[in-house]
């Protein structure tokens, strides 16, 4: 399926709630760690340095990686952070919820990645009335 939709992902990298935007080509490096809800367009690049093939990305909770972005070797990406599009990340951003973009990238604004990524993973408390648990015979 990867070869058909141009991923190269190996397991194990991605945290839970992966958001892959549309098909085309998304390569990731084996040593790279992203962490859940994560939000990736087509034709990115999470890889490593050239020196050590394990010296690979490491992606904060809730990141938006726009298409085209290029992030590479042992840097450090804090979480809810928008990377924007053709973006070349070689330095680490240590700051949450804020937008880089550019060659090299570069703090841009403080927006972030709110309203950008669907947190996939977060359960949601409902409330339970009154008249349901009498229906269903639970007592407390």
């Amino acid at each position: 399926m990867s070869i058909r939709l141009g991923f190269s992902i190996p397991i194990n990298v991605f945290g839970p709630g992966l958001c892959i935007a549309h098909r085309g080509t998304i390569v990731v490096n084996k040593g790279a760690r992203v962490g859940e809800n994560c939000r990736i367009h087509a034709c990115t690049n999470i890889g490593s340095g050239r020196d050590n093939i394990f010296l690979a990305p490491k992606i904060g909770n809730g990141v938006y990686i726009g298409p085209g972005a290029k992030i590479f070797g042992s840097v450090e990406i804090a979480d809810n952070i928008a990377i924007g599009a053709n973006s070349v990340v070689n330095r680490s951003f240590y700051e949450r919820g804020i937008s880089i973009a550019g060659v090299p990238a570069k703090k841009i604004s403080n927006k972030g990645s709110n309203g950008m990524v669907i947190a996939a993973t977060k359960t949601v408390s409902v409330p339970v009335s009154q008249e349901t648990i009498e229906r269903t015979g639970v007592a407390e």
